[in-house]
């Protein structure tokens, strides 16, 4: 499990970091004014729908059905199975797509009424959504072969897929004097890597396990078991979704620039939401699928407990460094050309409202994993949308006095009660044990991670002053930030609690 979690995760590390260099580019190049909030909301509506439908609501119900089917009726089954969804996705993705070139003007009117006090900025969100919209199709196949690929333990492609759209990304914004404006340069590289993404994860499966085909369609035991297990897990996928998308509909009622704030300080909090939560989950799943198939739930239970102390082991860092130090990270990594000092402060706020709620972020994959595994969809959905009315009744309270502070404020309350909620329908159905053992681990997390901050916040007081006017001082700061973090941290770990708990947690 550990292996496959370093597969994962690896690969979704050098995702993020040419995440980073996109990112960079992207302020760089296009700022934090009208075209740029145009293309986020270009870039965030296929991504918003790829979320819940694709990687969120589909995995959560596909890859526990098509384990299940694959170990208890042999392959055939399981390739009859994957080609009957494949043929009703295909159909239900390209129906969705036409609706959205056709309706697209309507839908910007719901999604984002902000920028209809702007004609232009309206008109160009259009255009570049209508670019960018057809990545869906393509990614929600990607999904389709990834989930295919983890049940035969096969994580590589699917985990380095993402490389691919900030590559693309990268190649249409060096050439943007060929297009009409950047924000169209960067939605033609979405567009592009969709494509890239798509032949990636074909060719892999194509090689190991063969390309579902089309088939006649048939509700068999198998594909009503899917659908009534898909059904509940939209609406619980749609929690964190539903949060982003009201920050996409509020920030364009604010004035320019607050979009692309939550855009940059979105892209930080998810380094770790990837690289940790994302790939501890998804390996987590199908591990307990499996092990709850062959009647191990003990052995399932310890997997998600390891889990649990793998996410929090590397997260916490994250969590000390967002919430004492975002300012400096943010001028660090994003304020130079188009990108001011000040777009960075403003985007560095919003870091730290969005990292109240990192933890709960990175541990909800692991948390639902007991739910999804034994294919309840169901219950998840319980606390999810309790968390979707706090989120979103907060960011209409916070709004006005916040600006897009408030809008990831109330994306971190709302997440908090998401996992809350969670952990206690799991305790109370047996599926999780949070025995004094685990308890007095986490005290100890918290207490590694108040002495990082700690750190970070010296670091960060003294290193300033001492490196005075120095030339490419803010990336220097963050170096400095980065070797000491690791440092105190380490120890700190060690600490705490010792190479004895580190080494079982490696072996066990």
């Amino acid at each position: 499990m550990l292996g496959r979690i370093f597969t994962v995760g690896g690969y979704t590390l050098l995702s993020r970091l040419t995440g980073f260099a996109r990112d960079i580019m992207l302020a760089a190049i296009l700022g934090a004014g009208p075209v740029a909030d145009a293309f986020f909301v270009a870039l965030r509506l296929p991504n918003h729908f790829r979320a819940i439908f694709a990687e969120g609501a589909f995995n959560a119900a596909w890859v526990p059905a098509y384990a299940h089917v694959h170990g208890e009726k042999g392959e055939a089954a399981a390739h009859l199975f994957a080609d009957r969804i494949f043929t009703l996705l295909l159909a239900s993705q390209v129906v969705l797509l036409i609706a959205a070139w056709l309706f697209m003007p309507q839908a910007m009117s719901i999604l984002a009424p902000g920028f209809g006090e702007d004609a232009e900025q309206r008109k160009l969100a259009i255009e570049l959504t209508r670019i960018t919209f057809p990545y869906l199709l393509l990614i929600t196949l990607v999904t389709l072969y990834g989930g295919m690929l983890n049940v035969m333990q096969r994580f590589a492609s699917a985990a380095a897929a993402s490389i691919f759209l900030n590559v693309a990304m990268m190649m249409t914004l060096a050439v943007a004097v060929w297009f009409p404006t950047a924000g169209h340069a960067a939605a033609w590289g979405v567009l592009m890597s969709g494509f890239l993404q798509y032949f990636l994860l074909a060719g892999d499966l194509a090689r190991h396990g063969g390309l579902p085909r089309f088939a006649p369609l048939k509700l068999d035991e198998d594909v009503r078991g899917f659908f009534k297990a898909l059904g509940p897990a939209t609406l619980g996928s749609m929690g964190t979704q539903v949060a982003l998308f009201a920050d996409t509909i509020i920030a364009t009622f604010l004035p320019a620039g607050a979009l692309s704030a939550l855009y940059y300080a979105d892209r930080l909090n998810q380094l770790p939401i990837g690289v940790i939560g994302i790939a501890i989950g998804t390996v987590l799943l199908p591990e307990m699928s499996r092990r709850i198939t062959a009647n191990d739930h003990d052995g399932a239970l310890s997997a998600q407990r390891r889990a649990f102390d793998f996410t929090l082991l590397f997260s916490i860092p994250f969590v000390a460094a967002f919430l004492t130090v975002p300012d400096a990270i943010m001028r660090a990594l994003f304020a130079r050309g188009a990108f001011s000092k000040a777009d960075a402060a403003a985007a560095g706020a919003t870091l730290a409202a969005y990292a109240i709620g990192l933890i709960p972020f990175v541990l909800i994959r692991s948390a639902v994993a007991t739910f999804y595994a034994r294919k309840d969809t169901a219950t998840p959905v319980r606390a999810s949308l309790t968390g979707i009315a706090v989120n979103v009744a907060l960011k209409v309270a916070l709004m006005g006095s916040l600006a897009q502070i408030g809008l990831a404020l109330a994306t971190a309350v709302g997440v908090w009660t998401n996992l809350l909620l969670v952990l206690f329908f799991a305790v109370r159905r047996g599926f999780l044990v949070l025995d004094r053992a685990w308890l007095l681990s986490l005290a100890k997390f918290l207490l590694s991670g108040l002495i990082l901050a700690a750190a970070f916040w010296l670091i960060a007081r003294f290193s300033g002053p001492w490196l005075g006017a120095m030339h490419f001082r803010d990336e220097l700061i963050l170096i400095l930030l980065a070797v000491g973090g690791t440092i105190v941290y380490a120890l700190a770990i060690l600490v705490l609690f010792g190479r004895k708990w580190l080494v079982s947690l490696v072996r066990g």
